[in-house]
């Protein structure tokens, strides 16, 4: 599937809340900001930082999965996640077969340890994780567990994902 930029983007901006009001300059980029003050505790530089969309598919699937997966941790997919999905899938123009492997997806989402296996570096773990708290609102003790786990697994310190919560739910 070669959409899973355009899907993780859409399925960011079609998230509700103060902190994706700004996601207009994108989801990926939106995604890329959390993860770098995540892990340096401070904010990009104004002039030459990184370009935060420069995501390649690789990672953009890696990041689809990790949220795919966040989005099952309690067993379900309720109304609101489920409409969310339906409205990143139509703002992404997927194709028949993006469809249909985002559905065996959510059939049969990613092990932890298999979302892991593809992070090689702290950036990269940064930016799935911050990808996967952004796809869900942790209110059941499932989703919580699923977001400490993955932690866990990506090897992230713990002021990380603080930072990326305090930011989230800010």
């Amino acid at each position: 599937m070669a959409d899973s930029r355009r899907i993780v983007d859409a399925l960011v901006r079609a998230r509700r809340g103060g902190l994706t009001a700004g996601a207009a300059l994108g989801g990926l980029a939106l995604i890329g900001g959390l993860a770098y003050r995540a892990l340096r505790g401070t904010a990009p530089p104004d002039q030459g930082g990184p370009d935060f969309s420069a995501v390649d598919e690789d990672e953009a699937r890696l990041m689809l999965r990790a949220m795919v997966a966040a989005t099952t941790a309690d067993g379900m997919v309720d109304a609101a996640e489920r409409k969310r999905l339906d409205a990143a899938v139509a703002e992404a123009g997927l194709d028949a077969d993006g469809r249909a492997w985002l559905e065996r997806e959510l059939a049969s989402p990613a092990e932890l340890d298999e979302i892991a296996d593809g992070v090689d570096s702290p950036d990269s773990a940064a930016r799935i994780y911050a990808a996967a708290r952004l796809a869900i609102e942790p209110d059941t003790l499932q989703e919580r567990q699923f977001l400490k786990m993955l932690a866990e697994a990506l090897d992230l310190p713990g002021e990380a994902t603080d930072r990326v919560e305090r930011e989230i739910g800010a």
